[in-house]
């Protein structure tokens, strides 16, 4: 049973309306004030910032979006038999929504499904907190100890999750075939995945609209659109 493991970035998520965040269009180019809502030291220390963040949740697709063509051929591809893993950096929790099973998804990035408290950390969905914010509450705080919650996201200043970071780094290690879709490898440490796959003898795909640095270890690169080039990809591989 061929062991197959799938990195994918924002470029996966775009044709559910999700925009990405590092591309020619990306939120972070197109808003730079964006960043500083999801940056960890002043979501933390500053009010206004994380009423700021919390109306910037509300607002987002990310918890109205279903999965797209992408999500649902990788589950699909799940379901055939192979031992699938799905190493994430988006948030948003579509590859679960499109059928591949919870446990056999790895969210470098945390969720933006979930709260958490950064005091006692406790966890709670977004939809109560933003139920909350509707209410008027402009800052919701922890309910069980009054403590600042954020999204259950890594941000910008915050390490990923050391457990999560290391299942991933054996997943990659781990694969036969390595695919890497709609992430530029640019991001660190997660882009350094696509090497450790490749230096451990993984045959390494790159889909992805714009080169990487790591197109020179592929033994494919696809610049399709990832809507139409993963499917195909896929009924390839089954």
């Amino acid at each position: 049973m061929t062991m197959v493991a799938f990195l994918t970035g924002a470029g996966v998520s775009t044709d559910s309306g999700i925009p990405d965040y590092r591309g020619p269009n990306g939120l972070w180019r197109r808003d730079p004030e964006a960043e500083r809502l999801v940056t960890y030291g002043p979501y933390m220390a500053d009010p206004e910032v994380r009423r700021r963040s919390w109306l910037m949740r509300r607002e987002t697709s990310l918890l109205t979006a279903e999965p797209n063509a992408a999500h649902r051929a990788i589950a699909a591809f799940e379901r055939t038999g192979h031992a699938v893993r799905v190493i994430t950096q988006n948030v948003d929790g579509l590859h679960q929504a499109a059928g591949t099973p919870e446990r056999k998804v790895f969210e470098l990035h945390g969720s933006v499904r979930s709260v958490v408290c950064t005091a006692c950390h406790a966890r709670s969905p977004m939809a109560e907190a933003l139920e909350r914010l509707d209410a008027g509450d402009p800052d919701p705080a922890c309910l069980a100890c009054g403590g600042i919650l954020k999204p259950a996201t890594v941000m910008f200043g915050q390490r990923l999750d050391p457990v999560v970071l290391g299942n991933a780094m054996s997943v990659a290690k781990a694969a036969e075939v390595f695919v890497a879709a709609g992430t530029s490898l640019q991001v660190q440490p997660a882009a350094s995945l696509a090497g450790i796959a490749a230096e451990h003898g993984a045959r390494l795909i790159v889909v992805n609209a714009e080169p990487t640095p790591y197109d020179p270890l592929a033994a494919e690169v696809l610049r399709e659109p990832i809507g139409t080039a993963l499917p195909a990809l896929l009924e390839r591989l089954a």
